[in-house]
């Protein structure tokens, strides 16, 4: 039986051939932030979990003469999508629509074509903030991806699947082993143990220690098995205050490192507990979660802490206090040199990586949502009760929720921090960064709904 053919089509530089990539497994088209470097369709076969198709990269849809290059390439795209069973169409989410996308949107409903939209470039809050006009383009709810960082490739198996007539394997899916090892990044000020903490983790002398600070200068990838899992431990270089930062090497070390934390899932930030919090700790655990990564807060050298409950109640106070937005954060304390109490390191790890891949359904959202209106109802503004209509979450990785209020920009910060600790209390989400993106309007789905009733 052929495979199914997927032709990925969008406006050019919105990531077609980087997802193209992602899905083939191997680089076969070429990649760069030049618009128009793709200009004939490319095929090959793609694989997302135990689908199987044909998958069609092809030129950036550009609204030209037909007698022009931009028109020709559009020619070779209308070809490609003429023998296709379904279109990828993809827009950058953090440029937002563009009348480009709607244009186009509006063309592939004309031709009847299955379409499922997805959004890329959706890995940090920059993208996920122009989500919510996506439903504008008159399509399905918009699949929130990261082609470069290989987030929501789940949620696109599951649409792709829904729109191929697939039986969901959802028992499989469960159990099988990710396609991509666990990114897990170990980052901290210089000489807080990262390599030996590693070293530790592999049961290897894998990596340079000592203790002169800054021995490690680049990022360091280190693959690895834990209880069958897949991990890559990403030993990154000592970060220090940026105004003490001089020399061009550590410059490209520490920036070398940040990418390191933007490539991660989980972010460890290793703090060596005979040193007093600094600022500096601070801003490396803020960086993580503005990145929106997964966060674990591990204490090194904690067998020579002297009155240990009462340092560690201090770290916790510290952090409620200045990184709010990630309230529960877990905290594990050891020793990477000696070894006692690594061993709880990796559990906090795996359930931090869980609830940052969470996804929770529309129906209990709601409903938790009218509990909370019911029990704090949101403030008056001039004379009139603020309309909380509907929550749904678009992505994970960190978990993402889209709140349609009637006035969005009128609702207090109070008032929603109120949400997002609620949210976090409500579905066990501790130490994991929420973005709550407010949008205007009513409930999106009510029109659609009374249509198809």
């Amino acid at each position: 039986m052929p495979l199914p053919v997927i032709a990925i089509v969008g406006r050019p530089n919105v990531g077609k051939s980087t997802l193209f990539n992602r899905l083939v497994g191997r680089r076969r088209a070429l990649v760069d932030d030049t618009p128009g470097v793709t200009r004939d369709w490319k095929e090959a076969e793609g694989r997302l979990g135990p689908l199987r198709f044909r998958l069609r990269d092809t030129a950036g849809l550009e609204d030209a003469a037909p007698e022009s290059l931009a028109g020709r390439m559009r020619a070779q795209t209308e070809a490609a999508l003429g023998e296709a069973d379904l279109a990828l169409l993809l827009i950058d989410a953090r440029a937002g629509v563009t009348p480009l996308d709607a244009h186009f949107a509006r063309w592939l409903r004309r031709i009847g074509r299955k379409v499922i939209l997805v959004a890329n470039k959706c890995e940090s809050a920059a993208g996920i903030a122009n989500l919510g006009e996506a439903f504008a383009l008159g399509l399905d709810a918009p699949v929130a991806i990261s082609a470069e960082h290989g987030e929501g490739m789940a949620d696109l198996h599951d649409a792709i699947a829904a729109a191929l007539g697939a039986p969901p394997p959802e028992a499989e899916v469960a159990t099988a082993e990710p396609v991509r090892p666990l990114q897990l990044a170990i980052v901290g000020r210089p000489n807080a143990g990262k390599s030996t903490l590693i070293n530790r983790l592999v049961g290897a002398d894998r990596l340079l220690t000592g203790p002169e600070p800054g021995i490690t200068r680049d990022s360091i990838a280190v693959d690895w098995r834990y209880r069958g899992r897949a991990i890559r431990l990403l030993d990154t270089a000592g970060l220090r205050r940026k105004a003490k930062i001089t020399a061009k090497l550590e410059k490209l070390a520490a920036s070398d490192a940040i990418e390191s934390i933007r490539n991660a899932e989980v972010v460890v930030v290793l703090l060596d507990a005979l040193q007093a919090l600094e600022r500096q700790d601070l801003v490396i655990a803020e960086r993580a979660t503005e990145e929106g990564r997964a966060l674990v807060v591990a204490l090194n050298k904690w067998d020579l802490v002297e009155a240990p409950q009462k340092l560690l109640a201090r770290y916790r106070d510290r952090l409620a206090v200045t990184l709010p937005q990630v309230k529960g954060v877990p905290f594990v304390t050891f020793s990477a040199l000696t070894g006692k109490g690594v061993d709880k390191l990796m559990p906090a790890v795996l359930a931090a990586h869980e609830r940052w891949n969470r996804r929770l359904p529309t129906a209990a959202l709601n409903r938790w949502l009218a509990g909370v209106v019911s029990h704090h109802p949101p403030p008056l503004v001039q004379g009139k009760r603020l309309k909380l209509r509907y929550i749904t979450q678009p992505k994970s990785r960190p978990p993402t929720f889209a709140l349609w209020v009637n006035k969005p920009l009128a609702l207090p910060d109070a008032y929603r921090r109120y949400l997002e600790n609620g949210l976090r209390d409500e579905f066990d989400l501790p130490g994991v960064p929420l973005r709550l993106h407010l949008r205007k309007g009513d409930n999106p789905y009510a029109t659609r709904a009374a249509g198809a009733g």
